[in-house]
């Protein structure tokens, strides 16, 4: 009879080898208790080294980027399940409500008071890791809304998401000087236009 298989154990007390998924959970729990998010320390308690994490997210700010992008993604997930709009309304409702999540979020605040150079260029950067998750999760929420609620989109979809999130970082990160950071009101108003819907009424 052919001898029976082993099945490999570890050392007794020798943890299981941790996770792309841990380490973003314990930098996700860091940043959004407004904690400066410490690659080392995250590497200790999981009993990894840096260089494992820098292998998955490439560095600091990838892994940043990787918790907001996240972030995002839930946000939106969130927003569309309580909204009440279709069509253009549908998608304006559900973005205008991010984005005031993002204003008011003290863990967006606390990350842009203290790196706000960096916070840019991880949120903003177009091969960066966050802005085109950003814009893959804007295109499907524009699909979802075209084969659920009959919406034709003016612009090729997933130009109309870019133009969307580019328009959305203007509002709430760059353009002090025009007066217009943090205006959601405004800038519903100027998505609303650019997805072909009409204008509220006053």
């Amino acid at each position: 009879m052919p001898a029976a298989r082993r099945t490999p154990t570890r050392s007794p007390g020798r943890p299981a080898a941790a996770t792309r998924e841990q380490v973003l959970e314990l930098a996700r729990a860091s940043f959004l208790a407004g904690e400066r998010v410490d690659v080392q320390a995250i590497a200790a308690r999981l009993g990894l080294s840096r260089a494992s994490i820098y292998r998955w997210y490439r560095s600091r700010d990838g892994l940043l980027g990787a918790v907001m992008a996240s972030e995002y993604e839930i946000m939106i997930a969130r927003a569309e399940a309580r909204r009440r709009t279709r069509g253009v309304r549908r998608i304006v409702e559900v973005l205008n409500e991010v984005d005031r999540w993002m204003v008011r979020s003290t863990a967006f605040r606390h990350y842009f008071d203290n790196e706000p150079l960096s916070g840019l260029r991880v949120l903003t950067t177009g091969d960066g890791p966050v802005q085109p998750r950003v814009v893959a999760a804007v295109a499907a929420l524009i699909a979802r809304t075209e084969a659920e609620d009959d919406y034709r989109p003016p612009l090729d979809r997933d130009l109309l998401a870019y133009a969307l999130v580019r328009l959305g970082e203007a509002f709430l990160y760059n353009d002090s000087v025009a007066g217009i950071r943090g205006d959601i009101e405004r800038l519903g108003a100027v998505r609303t236009a650019l997805l072909g819907g009409e204008p509220e009424p006053r």
